[in-house]
């Protein structure tokens, strides 16, 4: 009788409570902020695109002042934000790439599995984090951009104003498709598993495949340009009349939805796959 009440009064200890989705975020997001190159990636994204952006206004600014005063419309006030498209995009890109494929190579994603077997809560956080991370940093740069792009043009009596057609658009835009072209390497680096496969294949989709395919002749080759995904997504991004050609491209926020679109199909493609493989 006494061996029944002892046991009966003995602690049991703590109820077993079953992860949730807030749980996979927090795990998520401390991989993600205690990785060094997620740090360096961000510096990068920040630091190269505002001085290439200035570099770029700096080397471009008299050249650029005669084309407006001339009417040239191909002297677009985008000018300013030249550095996101040369190193914005490529670094945010890697960092996505990077955020699961780096977990291939090192054999870390058994763990993650093991700890979360639920492995579409997984993608989807990694997707959820790296789209907010990348469009504070990236509209943070955008602005950075436009303010040290405009230095030189002011100079010469051609800045650009927030308050021109576009231009707000464009700089918000600027951080939505980074935001964008992370998910987006995310999804590639499911899909491949890669790092350097990933990599090289999504930047010649971005900025190789995405021009060559407009010297395919007649409606197929226009319309495979307006919808690759640099093409398509980075219309929000732009301001300008050489881009007002609606033969040739998207409205800016139609080509970002396309952009979108694609990405999520590549999202869910990568989830099925990502079930279905072994780790």
């Amino acid at each position: 009788m006494s061996t029944a009440t002892a046991t009966a009064d003995a602690p049991t200890g703590p109820a077993f409570r079953r992860a949730g989705f807030g749980d996979v975020i927090s795990s998520e997001w401390l991989k993600l902020r205690t990785v060094r190159s997620t740090f360096w990636t961000l510096i990068t994204l920040f630091a190269g695109s505002a001085a290439v952006s200035l570099l770029i206004c700096v080397a471009a600014a008299d050249q650029y002042a005669k084309d407006r005063a001339a009417g040239n419309p191909d002297a677009s006030p985008d000018i300013v934000l030249l550095g996101l498209a040369f190193v914005g995009q490529i670094a945010a890109y890697v960092l996505g790439v990077m955020t699961i494929s780096t977990e291939y190579t090192t054999g870390a994603i058994r763990t993650s599995l093991t700890a979360m077997p639920r492995r579409v809560e997984i993608l989807v956080a990694k997707a959820i984090l790296l789209a907010v991370i990348v469009f504070v940093v990236g509209l943070a740069t955008a602005f950075a951009c436009f303010y040290l792009g405009n230095i030189p043009l002011r100079a010469k009596h051609v800045g650009v104003d927030l308050s021109d057609p576009g231009v707000l658009r464009g700089v918000f835009g600027s951080g939505l498709y980074l935001a964008g072209l992370a998910v987006f390497g995310l999804a590639l680096g499911f899909l491949l598993r890669h790092t350097a496969g990933a990599i090289t294949i999504g930047l010649a989709l971005i900025f190789i495949i995405g021009g060559l395919v407009q010297l395919i002749p007649g409606s197929i080759g226009r319309w495979l340009y307006k919808v690759m995904p640099g093409n398509a997504g980075g219309q929000i991004t732009q301001f300008g009349e050489r881009n007002h050609n609606a033969d040739k491209n998207f409205a800016p926020w139609t080509g970002f939805t396309v952009f979108i679109l694609e990405v999520l199909v590549l999202l869910i493609i990568g989830a099925i796959l990502f079930e279905r493989r072994d780790a």
